[in-house]
């Protein structure tokens, strides 16, 4: 789909997974996507909508809905956090659901809404999943950068440009700030993942400030394989989480 976005200013993309089912008010799923990406990548390059559909199928999971949206198109990746001009964190957190449901998903405005990503979309679903703990059920994250800084070193357009809060930069700090309404949060990470050492350090902080999450390690690098093998344990314990 393509909408015009009033967060934004702009048009932007979103790709729906709608299962075969009768029923309404579905569980809603959005999953957030990494730099040089769209909303194309977790159902083009993982297969999400398939994942989604055999463990569905498998009853591993209750029939949910799937919303992919793109980050706002802003150069190589927007952060998912509100930058010249453009709120990037509304479009996903306020008009994404909406969006889906006009669209026809079987969801109502009072449906269990998660949060999940990779890379990029890691950082924003840990960060959007903290600062707007009310709104999300569970919060997972695959191979995530954790802070800002360590993206700015690989995209074009520099997200540190301007006065920056430091929660705007690192996940630990968005989530301490916001810790009293932390949904259940979970984050994984390859063995061979560049952001292996940042990740631990992420879980080793959370830790000795008592904060509740589960973290896990698997082998893998920073590839669709891994995020596509491990989306998995992502909807699993987001139907771990309904309520």
């Amino acid at each position: 789909m393509t909408v015009k976005s009033n967060a934004l200013g702009q048009r932007a993309d979103l790709s729906l997974f709608l299962p075969n089912v009768l029923e309404r008010k579905l569980p809603l799923v959005i999953l957030l996507h990494g730099i040089y990406s769209s909303h194309w990548g977790w159902s083009s390059c993982a297969g999400a909508h398939l994942t989604a559909a055999r463990l569905i199928a498998e009853g591993e999971i209750p029939p949910l809905v799937l919303a992919m949206p793109s980050d706002g198109l802003w150069g190589d990746g927007s952060g998912y956090f509100s930058h010249h001009g453009k709120e990037f964190d509304r479009w996903i957190v306020d008009e994404v659901p909406a969006v889906a449901k006009e669209a026809g998903a079987p969801i109502s405005d009072t449906s269990p809404c998660f949060i999940a990503g990779l890379s990029m979309g890691g950082f924003g679903a840990l960060s959007l999943g903290a600062r707007f703990g009310g709104k999300f059920q569970a919060i997972s994250a695959h191979s995530s950068v954790t802070d800002l800084r360590e993206l700015d070193q690989v995209v074009e357009e520099s997200l540190l440009s301007g006065a920056r809060r430091e929660m705007d930069l690192e996940v630990l700090q968005t989530i301490l700030t916001n810790r009293e309404m932390l949904p259940p949060t979970r984050f994984d990470c390859g063995l061979d993942d560049s952001l292996l050492g940042a990740n631990r350090e992420l879980h080793r902080s959370l830790q000795e400030q008592g904060v509740e999450h589960v973290y896990e390690e698997f082998s893998g690098g920073h590839e669709w394989s891994y995020w596509e093998r491990h989306l998995e344990d992502t909807l699993r314990f987001f139907a771990e989480h309904l309520s």
